[in-house]
């Protein structure tokens, strides 16, 4: 009999992936969203929903270390077999990297490695694609290391790019991907479908 596993959700927006993820993921429950925005969707939909969170930023955190030594707090208080940033934006201290190996998961809207890296977010992903006249495109969940979007990727999905897309009409449709995208590694990984050696990941549907 498969345990629950416990999820953590990192978000800083609207909350969209957080939300879909909270409301369909099996075999797992997210007990716990961390926001370093006080007023974004997602914290709504948390107090809303009667879902714990914490709000963890710069403005209540001023010293560094300590903003990174509450994230260890935060985290050993609820022992998560799983940490999912789904529009964090802000980059998860390496100290919270190595207590987690191999069990944080980002979900990235572009086929990595293509449009990944320091800069590459949201729509600005989505204006490089069309820049570089792709026809194709999509969506990528991969486990995170300590360098943007360089993590072992896990699984891709690819969709056309059309020719009267822009930036913003090709953001909406790779973010229905995402969500079935995102949803589907997540329960993988609850049923103890994802595994990885080193930077090779297998999965077993």
């Amino acid at each position: 009999m498969l345990k629950n596993k416990k999820i953590v959700v990192f978000a800083s927006g609207s909350g969209t992936n957080f939300i879909n993820l909270y409301n369909n993921v099996k075999n797992g429950e997210i007990v716990l969203l961390i926001s370093n925005n006080s007023n974004s969707g997602a914290i709504r939909y948390a107090i809303e929903n009667q879902i714990d969170y914490k709000v963890i930023n710069d403005f209540r955190y001023p010293d560094i270390n300590i903003k990174n030594i509450e994230y260890e707090s935060v985290l050993s208080d609820c022992k998560p077999d799983l940490i999912l940033l789904a529009g964090f934006m802000k980059r998860i201290p390496s100290n919270i990297i190595e207590l987690y190996p191999n069990k944080i998961m980002n979900i990235h809207p572009s086929l990595l490695p293509k449009y990944g890296g320091k800069g590459y977010y949201g729509i600005k992903v989505h204006e490089a694609v069309i820049k570089s006249k792709d026809r194709i495109t999509g969506a990528t969940v991969h486990f995170i290391n300590n360098e943007y979007d360089r993590g072992p990727i896990i699984k891709q999905c690819k969709i056309n790019v059309k020719d009267l897309d822009d930036a913003f009409s090709l953001s909406k449709r790779v973010l229905k991907v995402e969500y079935s995208l995102y949803l589907d590694v997540v329960n993988l990984f609850c049923l103890d479908k994802i595994k990885i050696n080193n930077t090779e990941v297998t999965i077993n549907e």
